[in-house]
């Protein structure tokens, strides 16, 4: 006879009739956590009310943790706890208020087998809408049905209506009329343009260096080499521990030769004393620090684009990475020598870095790239995050805002951009931001994306508007005033369709210099996309 251990088996309990689960998935930086709870918890309430309204019963799935001085899913770990108390056919609201870090809940989706509604409030005050966007996205990545609801405060007629659907149905869907499949495409010199650079980059292949792999959560963000590789795109795998031993090696008089540089170029650096609150002279040297890094590193290994994760594992180490994201994407920047001194690295050209090594944007900037180029166009590209937006006249105009990697050339130059320090909550140790408002002019917008399991992207077109500096600083306040801003109209697409449907919390954005140009670039992007087998679909009024 045996003597093994066996597990006892759990007892899963039992659902309560009339009742929703809910949950809240938060940071994993305890700052963050303690400034957003009073807004989580404003949501809450407001959640509470509306679904009570309709005749049910709110059971929050996790109590609040005194101690900590908030009531968020703040681990991976804990999210599996939390899971094991809640029961698996009951219907489950995910709150949020903030970002969240997906994969502190993902493991309880994925098994969950009752309906599950994600919500969050329409605000900029904290990115609730960016944490929506990427945890449906890692949901459809991971195969796992959901749905999606945003208001105020619930207490609008379209939310209310939506969350009555979704109590009563187990399932919300929203237009998205917006989006088609590529058509077929007749041959002209763009669609010509688009298949002869797929068919260079699949045969010559890129490399993308990641600094370590899943920042922030954002399952949704790492993209398997399985799925690229047929592109012709390969991963370099990097430590982040690498480029801080990099910086280390850099000789101050270098980082100080890149600020002057930024200097003679009319770039303006907030700068104080206070290292805990303010943007100092310490905190610059180490950006431009990392910057030199990034480039020798990339040089070291033939690096078609870049991606520092920076969170987690960098915050406690060194200021923020966005300074140097923004002037590798741009075509002029600081010029960084090798070594020995005996070259420019990358001279001439961006290094394409995707923020917070998001590889969906890895992919789409290394497309861009290639076709902005072609086309004797600004190739500067950057991500932004889809933070909020309001109607400004006719127009619903989007705040797509990001921590700084935005390059010169998108806010008008060097001249037209400024630096100051990165927010403590987020940024303990500083840094300085690439900051300044969008210009106005055309862009092409998209997202690469996993869906089904095969990669997808939308395309669609926009125009940045400009708005009067009052109006600018009033979305600046009600969102972060430290980060870049972009005044963004969509072609055809409004903003409960864009929220239904785009699948990641970044946008990819490129100017072009008129609407014309824009459109041809944007058909060479279908078309090169499309030969190298990802799955074209255009959103809005996109003249194809």
């Amino acid at each position: 006879m045996t003597s093994y251990t066996l597990p006892v088996a759990a007892n899963p309990p039992s659902a309560a009739p009339g009742t929703v689960y809910t949950v809240a998935s938060g940071d994993l930086r305890l700052s963050a956590n303690v400034t957003c709870w009073p807004t989580q918890q404003q949501l809450e309430a407001d959640l509470t009310a509306a679904v009570n309204a309709l005749g049910w019963k709110v059971e929050r799935g996790h109590g609040v943790d005194a101690g900590k001085g908030h009531g968020f899913i703040d681990s991976q770990r804990a999210g599996i706890e939390v899971f094991k108390r809640i029961p698996a056919d009951a219907p489950l609201i995910v709150v949020e208020a903030v970002w969240q870090y997906s994969h502190h809940v993902l493991a309880g989706l994925r098994s969950h087998r009752g309906p599950i509604l994600i919500v969050a409030n329409w605000s900029g005050e904290f990115p609730g809408l960016v944490g929506l966007l990427n945890l449906t996205a890692s949901l459809t990545k991971a195969g796992v049905r959901h749905s999606a609801l945003w208001s105020r405060d619930f207490t609008d007629e379209w939310a209310v209506g939506g969350l009555r659907t979704w109590l009563e149905t187990g399932e919300l869907r929203h237009d998205t009329s917006h989006v088609r499949d590529l058509p077929d495409l007749s041959d002209d010199p763009e669609v010509a343009l688009g298949r002869s650079l797929a068919g260079q980059l699949a045969t010559e292949k890129a490399i993308i260096g990641v600094f370590d792999e899943g920042c922030m959560g954002m399952y949704n963000a790492i993209f398997d080499d399985e799925l690229i590789n047929p592109l012709g795109i390969y991963k370099e795998r990097l430590s982040q521990s690498a480029l801080v031993a990099e910086m280390a090696r850099v000789p101050d008089e270098e980082a100080r030769a890149v600020r002057r540089w930024l200097d003679d170029a009319g770039m303006t650096f907030h700068v104080g004393t206070d290292e805990a609150s303010e943007l100092t002279e310490a905190q610059l040297l180490s950006q431009f620090k990392m910057y030199i890094a990034a480039l020798r590193i990339s040089d070291d290994y033939g690096l078609d684009a870049v991606g520092i994760q920076y969170q987690q594992g960098l915050k406690d180490t060194v200021p923020a990475s966005d300074l140097a994201e923004g002037l590798l994407n741009n075509v002029q920047r600081p010029p960084v020598l090798s070594r020995d001194g005996s070259r420019e690295l990358y001279p001439g050209v961006p290094l394409p870095h995707f923020n917070e090594v998001d590889e969906g944007v890895a992919v789409d900037s290394l497309v861009t790239n290639r076709i902005w180029t072609a086309m004797g166009l600004d190739p500067a590209t950057t991500l932004h995050d889809i933070r909020w937006g309001e109607r400004y006249g006719d127009d619903f105009v989007w705040v797509f805002e990001i921590s700084g990697s935005v390059p010169a050339s998108h806010n008008g130059g060097y001249d037209r951009s400024y630096s100051m320090r990165q927010p403590p909550m987020f940024f303990p140790l500083g840094g300085g931001t690439l900051s300044g408002v969008s210009k106005p002019g055309e862009i092409v917008w998209s997202r690469v994306f996993i869906m089904d399991g095969v990669l997808h992207v939308d395309l669609g077109r926009g125009t940045v508007v400009e708005l009067p500096a009052e109006e600018t600083q009033r979305r600046l306040d009600a969102t972060t005033p430290q980060w870049p801003i972009m005044h963004a109209v969509l072609h055809g697409v409004d903003r409960d369709q864009l929220m239904a449907r785009h699948k990641a919390n970044h946008v990819n954005v490129a100017y072009a210099p008129d609407a014309g140009t824009a459109d041809k670039a944007l058909r060479v992007k279908a078309a090169m996309f499309a030969e190298l087998g990802v799955r074209v679909h255009l959103c809005g009024a996109v003249d194809i």
